[in-house]
């Protein structure tokens, strides 16, 4: 449960920082946000890969190609997000995409895990 409950607050904090990120208006205070965003990013993403073994422990090679995969449908929907709408709106929307996974993700159960 404890990675789970890391996951969700890495997540949380990214999505915070998008949305912090999205309405910063000096050039200084952006590229120190997106520091710390990268930060939880690469964090999220090792969370993310460190709850794959336990979700089907016989099929974890399927399970971590799914959630690669995952991720790169997500940069593909971002990207198209990016070139059709406004900046600001393209980083809200992923700020509270990234916000609602986190959410979500307090809802995963795995089974033979919980708490």
């Amino acid at each position: 449960r404890g990675r789970l409950w890391t996951q969700t607050i890495f997540l949380a904090c990214e999505g915070a920082l998008v949305l912090v990120f999205a309405n910063s208006n000096s050039l200084g205070g952006a590229i120190v946000i997106m520091v710390f965003f990268s930060l939880f990013v690469q964090a999220a993403e090792g969370s993310s890969y460190g709850i794959v073994p336990y979700v089907d422990p016989p099929n974890t090679g399927s399970i971590s190609g799914i959630v690669g995969a995952g991720g790169n449908t997500g940069a593909v929907g971002f990207g198209m997000g990016f070139r059709q709408l406004d900046y600001k709106e393209a980083f809200l929307i992923m700020g509270f995409s990234i916000l609602g996974s986190s959410l979500l993700s307090v809802f995963i159960n795995i089974k033979g895990y919980s708490a």
